[in-house]
């Protein structure tokens, strides 16, 4: 979890650096990088590169507006109350623009200035003093952060500007699908060759990029894309080198005290108390909350109840078999500060406690790092690819039957009663059990040709092909006339 305490200061101590006047008329000037002094040590690269990790990364209240944004367009969250109703309505009902929700202009600009930092580090490290192997790795987790930014972008705009240096046109056109897939496939894959595993370097902390993510973001892109044999592929090059694994006990798998002691997270947002944190649970918690039924998850003094709401729909909650774990960590009902317990049954008013909240908690700020990609993600990816490449397998089976049985569920799936098809289903069936609020719907409805018909299936009428892409924020579109708008906008 070090990492997280050295993003809020890269920006203070790279100000600091600069700093300093000969003269009370003289103006500083905190804008202007000077290459020879910050890049001549790895302490001043890496704050370059920290800049970059943090603005790829989805965290605080932007963090949960943006997380749950993608949660509304599908059909497991929903929301009323609080401020950011006004967003969620536009969400629920398909009717954004490109003016709005502002969060994606927010979105956007993190995302290139996040690409702006890497492309600095790359332009530079080079001519640093810097010992070549650690140049190698700086190296490779600037292409992986700057590539795990673009990727954020391609999966919400599609194809976008690819700004690889810092000098150029201020104008730049949208790259084509190919350009796009060509770049991500290359960057993940050429710093998996050289990024470190996990527990590799003694010194690298917690947060940063390694082997692992590098293919698990190979894995991701190849599904989400269809390239079903490459999918395949990554995920088990990522199995084979037997470090990630399934936590036990899914109910404490999002909890603060089990993140830095298990191996199935293998990409995180890092989050902390102090900020920028993890807000998730402010949403959840219902009216006037005092703890679980069972007294498991008590409010605290230091805690927050918001007024916004995110809820559940009840044919969501119906539809996990008797006995699934996952379940567990979806509150139905509550003790209220009165004493008086509340049911939220029947109404698409159940509550997601999967970030379970945190003791230690600062006003909004949790300290429960965001799960980006999980290793129950890999194995169900190989799962799918395999399945799509030669229908129903008992390879398959096994994989998916891996994660139903750390959910309880240990009736073994019969490879009889399987089609290609209803397997198909089946998986995406299971990763709604296994990621639901996780950002993850959204991508598995696309990829199962079912967003715009189960939008539609929940009386979204206006709903239809151009809404599978957002539109590109209005204010990239005023300043760069060559990036054209997504059609349908």
């Amino acid at each position: 979890m070090k990492l997280k305490y050295f993003l809020s200061s890269v920006l203070l101590g790279t100000l600091l650096l600069f700093s300093g006047c000969n003269n009370m008329l003289d103006e500083d000037v905190y804008s202007q990088l000077d290459p020879s002094t910050l890049f001549n040590s790895s302490n001043g690269i890496e704050r370059v590169l920290f800049s970059g990790y943090r603005d790829a990364q989805i965290t605080g209240n932007f963090g949960g507006n943006i997380w749950f944004q993608e949660e509304w367009t599908c059909d497991q969250f929903w929301e009323t109350g609080g401020a950011v109703n006004l967003q969620a309505a536009v969400m629920l009902a398909f009717t954004w623009d490109a003016s709005y929700p502002t969060h994606w202009t927010t979105l956007w600009e993190n995302c290139y200035n996040s690409v702006r930092n890497c492309n600095l580090v790359l332009e530079n490290v080079d001519a640093s003093p810097v010992e070549d192997a650690l140049k190698e790795r700086l190296k490779a987790e600037a292409r992986f952060v700057r590539a795990s930014a673009y990727y954020i972008l391609y999966t919400m705009w599609g194809p976008v500007p690819l700004r690889i240096s810092t000098t150029g046109d201020l104008e730049m056109a949208r790259a084509t699908d190919a350009e796009m897939q060509t770049f991500l496939e290359k960057e993940f894959t050429d710093a998996a060759a050289v990024l470190p595993n996990w527990g590799e370097i003694s010194s690298y902390q917690y947060g940063r990029a390694t082997k692992g993510a590098a293919l698990g973001y190979l894995t991701k892109f190849y599904l989400n894309t269809k390239q079903w044999q490459k999918c395949a592929d990554a995920a088990k090059k990522l199995m084979d080198t037997g470090i990630y694994q399934l936590w036990p006990d899914y109910t404490t798998l999002f909890s603060v005290d089990a993140e830095t002691k298990q191996k199935e997270l293998v990409w995180v947002y890092p989050c902390s108390p102090l900020g920028p944190g993890n807000e998730f649970i402010n949403g959840a918690y219902p009216p006037s909350y005092a703890s679980t039924v069972d007294g498991r998850w008590p409010f605290l003094p230091n805690q927050r109840n918001w007024a916004r709401m995110d809820r559940l729909k009840d044919w969501f909650f119906n539809s996990f078999a008797p006995g699934d774990k996952r379940k567990d960590l979806i509150v139905s009902e509550y003790i209220n500060m009165a004493g008086k317990k509340i049911s939220l049954l029947n109404q698409d008013n159940t509550r997601s406690f999967k970030y379970t909240p945190d003791p230690a908690a600062v006003s909004n700020d949790h300290g429960n790092d965001i799960a980006v990609i999980r290793y129950a993600d890999i194995l169900l990816s190989r799962a799918e690819a395999l399945n799509e490449l030669n229908g129903p397998s008992q390879e398959a089976l096994d994989l998916i039957q891996m994660v139903r049985h750390r959910a309880g569920l240990t009736t073994p799936l019969v490879l009889a009663n399987f089609t290609k098809e209803s397997l198909r289903q089946r998986i995406l069936d299971e990763r709604g059990w296994e990621f639901y609020g996780e950002k993850l719907r959204r991508q598995d409805l696309l990829r199962n040709g079912t967003f715009v018909s189960n939008a539609k299936a929940r009386r979204v009428t206006i709903a239809d092909d151009h809404h599978k892409l957002f539109p590109i924020p209005q204010t990239e579109i005023t300043a760069n006339t060559l990036c054209e708008q997504n059609p349908g906008y």
